[in-house]
């Protein structure tokens, strides 16, 4: 019987660039924000409900999305994740000016959709990358940074002529149609695939063979599951609060005005996509904890090197510019890490119980900044404790290992 004729893999690529690029566009929430606050005399706070809502529904969705996906393959689930996505905007265009129908619209089934649909090209890139699993994570990834600075200004545009409810409207087909689009088109290698050319690692001499895959329970009984999500919590958590807080910390430090600054905060935009694929690269050359200790080091830099005496446009943007940097790699390390300890097999779960640190941080990191600020006056006490986190981050990174060999 003739051996069946393996895809090109780089497809696999493409499709996930093209997914993640609609994904991403969970960001473009701010062009939302201020036309329906307008509109609807509501206030900041019940404003950025919606938002909220939907990065707390994205990590829930990718845990549920990541068992279904270690069963049925990418292709259901990245199809299902496209539909819901669709349905979310769709549904905000028509109850759009309802605090209670954005709540469940775009925050409740927005998020669900990214979250279902997010791991599926990550782990099939993976599975089909192992010889580059850092770069190729990183590069998949890449597009969902990439996706909101496309769709905001398009967005934008698009408000301005049609309204708020018929721009949900149109995001949603396009969106909801091209990542069930991509999703069909996914699938993973066969049994025992090996690029041309490339073999594993062998086991060190007299070393038992190490066990590839584990079970979300057997990834869980390790002090490695541990090591790794508090390393992604401390990643995550700096580089999300000072996402979260870098126009008023432009205003503050540099004396910046709003626009401008946000002028900055798009500057960091492009480096946190930039970060993605370098950090991946790096740590297929030097390891995945050098890199990891390396971001950390970076973000000490940034902090306490750059931002805290930021006075200038130049030196602000450079500051958060090299945060947003260190921050795109943890996007990249950690499925590359998840997949080095644990294996591709149940990739989808374990992937998403490690990303619930990623949740964790997006409350963490935003309350340290804004609650530094309240106390003190001033955001660079915050720098300071961001510091002491990269420092642990360090830390934990030096003595993390790969979980001991034993028998497969």
């Amino acid at each position: 019987m003739a051996e069946e004729r393996l895809p090109n893999r780089w497809m696999f690529v493409v499709w996930a660039l093209v997914m993640q690029m609609c994904l991403g566009n969970l960001y473009t929430w701010s062009i939302f924000r201020t036309p329906l606050m307008k509109a609807n005399g509501w206030t900041i706070a019940q404003a950025t409900l919606p938002f909220t809502l939907s990065i707390v529904f994205f990590a829930v969705g990718m845990v549920f999305a990541g068992r279904w996906q270690d069963k049925a393959g990418p292709r259901t689930v990245g199809i299902t994740g496209g539909i819901i996505l669709g349905a979310g905007f769709l549904l905000a265009s028509q109850l759009g000016n309802t605090l209670g129908g954005l709540y469940v619209a775009y925050g409740i089934l927005g998020g669900l959709g990214v979250g279902f649909a997010y791991v599926t090209p990550i782990a099939v890139c993976v599975k089909w990358f192992p010889d580059m699993r850092g770069f190729i994570t990183g590069l998949a990834v890449l597009g969902f940074g990439a996706g909101s600075m496309i769709g905001a200004p398009v967005g934008t545009r698009l408000i301005g002529q049609v309204g708020v409810l018929n721009t949900f409207a149109i995001f949603g087909v396009i969106f909801g149609v091209l990542t069930a689009l991509a999703g069909a088109m996914l699938r993973n290698p066969p049994a025992g695939y090996k690029p041309a050319g490339w073999s594993p690692p062998a086991p060190a001499a007299g070393v038992k063979a190490k066990k590839d895959d584990y079970a979300p329970s057997e990834m869980a009984g390790t002090i490695q599951f541990y090591l790794l999500w508090f390393i992604y919590l401390f990643g995550a958590g700096v580089g999300l609060m000072v996402i979260s807080q870098a126009v008023p910390m432009g205003v503050e430090l540099a004396k910046l005005t709003p626009g401008v600054a946000a002028g900055a905060l798009g500057t960091m935009a492009i480096f946190n996509g930039l970060g993605r694929p370098a950090f991946g690269a790096i740590s297929d050359k030097i390891g995945r904890s050098n890199a990891t200790m390396l971001a950390f080091a970076v973000y000490i830099v940034a902090l306490l090197g750059v931002l805290r005496g930021a006075e200038t446009f130049g030196m602000y943007t450079t500051g958060i510019s090299l945060v947003g940097f260190a921050y795109g790699g943890y996007l990249a390390l950690m499925p590359s890490y998840t997949a080095d300890y644990f294996g591709t097999k149940n990739l989808g779960l374990n992937y998403g119980l490690v990303f619930s640190a990623w949740g964790a941080a997006g409350v963490m990191g935003p309350i340290i900044g804004a609650q530094v600020r309240a106390t003190t006056g001033s955001f660079v006490g915050a720098f300071w404790i961001l510091s002491a986190l990269c420092v642990a981050g360090i830390l934990i990174a030096l003595i993390t290992k790969a979980p001991a060999p034993k028998e497969a």
